[in-house]
């Protein structure tokens, strides 16, 4: 009898450890850096960009009819309303922009997921590809692979891996990173100059970090900027905003 109480506790206790970790597990698999308030406000359609969420994050132009488009490929573990205030923003100046939800929130399990978008909108005659961190190496994956389907390239906070060499780009490319970003920095990026073409413009935001490319939830001991994050958000649209001009000439 007593063998059978024993018995019957160990299954419970295992029952229990395994539904704990099943538990853990899904949530690690699914977490996502929430967006900050700012940037549940720039989710919000008003007369300049209309906005919808299904089936992905789109900010559509109100008062014109795009011809150009960005796809952005979120970083790693990021919700893509994370980057709600900076695309409202180039959407406001005329452009498509389109973030999608990607897989237990990683670029890497879903690529290709911007030939889906293209064809969605034939009307685009244009298109800009680019990401934050590992949303960017990414999109330079995709640009290695289908060239003939898009006209520029930027990397936020990014670089392209190792393995893709984007030398041949003729397209316009613009790599933008913060001085004070401890992982995509001066040194880190100039390593990588001979995987992109020379004419690349690289510009640095003196001050900025690896998470003000966003506004997303992170541990105190995650930020590392000296700037505001308005600050740099104002950097990074003005330099999304040229490369997006460049590709209509």
């Amino acid at each position: 009898m007593k063998t059978n109480i024993k018995r019957k506790i160990l299954r419970g206790l295992i029952a229990v450890v395994l539904t704990s970790v099943l538990i853990w597990g899904i949530s690690w698999a699914t977490f996502a850096r929430q967006p900050l308030p700012n940037a549940i406000d720039a989710l919000v359609s008003d007369d300049q960009v209309q906005i919808t969420s299904s089936p992905w994050l789109v900010f559509m132009p109100a008062r014109s009819k795009p011809t150009t488009g960005l796809i952005f490929y979120p970083g790693g573990r990021i919700d893509p309303r994370g980057y709600a205030p900076l695309m409202h923003t180039i959407a406001a100046e005329g452009y498509l922009v389109i973030v999608p939800e990607m897989p237990l929130n990683m670029a890497p399990f879903n690529i290709n997921i911007a030939k889906v978008i293209q064809a969605n909108y034939p009307e685009i005659e244009y298109w800009a590809i680019g990401g934050h961190s590992v949303g960017g190496t990414m999109a330079a994956q995709y640009t290695d692979n289908h060239t003939e389907d898009i006209n520029g390239l930027i990397f936020w906070a990014s670089y392209p891996a190792n393995n893709v060499a984007l030398t041949d780009l003729s397209l316009p490319v613009t790599l933008i990173y913060g001085s004070m970003d401890p992982r995509v920095n001066a040194e880190s990026v100039g390593k990588r100059r001979e995987l992109l073409p020379q004419h690349c413009r690289y510009i640095q935001i003196v001050g900025g970090d690896h998470h003000q490319f966003g506004a997303y939830e992170i541990n105190p001991e995650e930020q590392f900027a000296t700037i505001s994050q308005s600050y740099q958000h104002q950097q990074i649209i003005q330099a999304t905003l040229v490369l997006l001009s460049e590709i209509q000439e």
